[in-house]
């Protein structure tokens, strides 16, 4: 399991569950304060990250990088975390629901 936010994006293509991914066409950026930028590109379920963030992305996820680490590491639940304010979206929010497919459960 990765340690790290630079290591949970760097092994995502990796990792991602293909049958979970199958049909998704979605692209989402990541704003980690404190880790970095990142685009990951989710097309016929193949899933591809790059660094930075593109403009033309579906939705934008930030967070610090000790509540985005929590969430990798199943300690924090995404969905508290946005409500309580801790991780902000922007964008497709149906998209955003279909992130739940690229994290273990």
């Amino acid at each position: 399991m990765p340690v790290t936010v630079q290591e949970f994006f760097e092994t995502l293509p990796s990792r991602a569950d293909t049958s979970k991914t199958a049909g998704m066409n979605n692209s989402y950026a990541f704003d980690i304060e404190g880790a970095g930028q990142w685009t990951v590109k989710v097309v016929e379920g193949n899933v591809s990250v790059h660094d930075g963030i593109e403009d033309a992305a579906d939705c934008t996820i930030s967070a610090s990088q000790e509540i985005f680490e929590k969430i990798v590491a199943g300690e924090q639940n995404p969905t508290s975390a946005y409500m309580t304010g801790k991780l902000k979206l922007k964008g497709d929010m149906g998209a955003a629901m279909k992130l739940q497919k690229l994290f273990p459960s």
